[in-house]
């Protein structure tokens, strides 16, 4: 017998469903298509290996106390929630976020059929499903949805900020901070972490009123659908009398990999004479740890190591190899979802996914 789960979001006009994406789907077709691949929807140890083999390491695990719920599976309140991971409601019914020193908080909206949006031109408006009817009627017309209604008059969902109770950051019992994005790409309406993470692609939010665009609900990140991020990096190149420079800069208003499992490396090659000539790799990666070294988050107390390219920063990487008119100069700039010196600690190695250097953006200089 089916598991049945009640739609804690209140769609007055459904009873039951399997899942809530199988009331979503309805409408919003290539938004719940986009957003069954994501990471939102994979989010807790059910579905995300690194996720689990991190939890498998857990002290807590052992007490049943999944205490990565908070953001990884927030509102769920039984197993079957759980594997739902974040849904669509978990994040369209967020109506404020607190600010905390660990953790920041969702607050959620006391009315459940009521799902927070935004879109342009209608920021002072709030829907409520109505059918209208006009000449004695016999034109007869919807307005809104009949699941929910829609309030646009949240501006944290024009600035960002509702990403902000679980994107912030985090500290752990040691009173150290494990992962910081910050607070400067959740203040701008026109450039925030929804138009980097989410920018709008083809094809209309919903069924029920066409719309040429919509936010992607892919959710863009290292994990999933990384060439979306490509703009915000760039690469540039300086022939010197010692060999060159090449610049690398991270356009974004946070460090260019948040997690602490991440690597990244600037891979550079001279190509001549259609032979490549691989040189130095530059490695840009933030370790946490204590006095022993490397540690899991819960043990951390301190930055081990720390090259990772910072928010909005030019870094220039020398190079003393001497190069030829006409030589090309190929620049990658790629990572590591796990860095490979964490795999074996987390019994992931042999997994082609995570072993498997990412090219995030590749570039070719000519030497003149």
């Amino acid at each position: 017998m089916n598991k049945i789960l009640l739609l804690a979001v209140a769609l007055s006009s459904l009873l039951i469903a399997k899942s809530e994406l199988e009331t979503c789907v309805k409408c919003h077709p290539a938004i719940v298509e986009e957003f069954q691949g994501s990471m939102h929807k994979n989010s807790t140890f059910y579905d995300d290996e690194v996720h689990k083999a991190v939890w498998d390491k857990h002290p807590l695990k052992a007490k049943g106390d999944y205490n990565c719920a908070g953001c990884h599976a927030p509102k769920a309140k039984s197993e079957e929630e759980y594997k739902q991971g974040i849904t669509c409601t978990t994040c369209h019914t967020i109506k404020d976020v607190e600010e905390h020193k660990v953790i920041n908080k969702n607050v959620y909206g006391e009315d459940n059929k009521t799902f927070y949006s935004a879109e342009a031109g209608r920021e002072n408006e709030k829907v409520v499903y109505k059918k209208e009817s006009s000449w004695f009627g016999m034109n007869k017309t919807t307005v809104g949805s009949p699941y929910h209604n829609i309030d646009y008059t949240n501006e944290k969902f024009y600035t960002g900020q509702v990403c902000m109770g679980c994107h912030s950051h985090r500290e752990n019992s040691h009173e150290f901070m494990l992962c910081e994005t910050g607070k400067e790409g959740a203040k701008d309406k026109k450039e925030n972490c929804i138009t980097c993470h989410m920018p709008k692609v083809e094809g209309s939010a919903t069924t029920i009123r066409q719309s040429q665009k919509h936010a992607f609900h892919g959710f863009a990140g290292a994990r999933k659908h990384p060439e979306m991020l490509t703009q915000y990096v760039e690469f540039d190149f300086k022939k010197t009398s010692s060999g060159f420079d090449v610049i690398v800069e991270n356009k974004a208003p946070h460090n260019f990999m948040l997690h602490p499992l991440r690597v990244a490396e600037l891979r550079v090659n001279i190509i001549r004479n259609s032979k490549a000539i691989p040189l130095k790799t530059e490695t840009f990666v933030k370790v946490i740890g204590n006095d022993e070294g490397p540690s899991m988050p819960w043990l951390a107390n301190k930055v081990v190591q720390d090259t990772m390219l910072k928010a909005k920063e030019k870094k220039s990487v020398s190079y003393s190899d001497a190069v030829q008119k006409g030589d090309k100069i190929e620049v990658q700039l790629g990572y590591y979802i796990v860095n490979p010196k964490a795999l074996k600690n987390l019994s992931l190695d042999g997994n082609k996914e995570l072993e498997k250097f990412t090219i995030l953006k590749q570039k070719y200089f000519t030497v003149e």
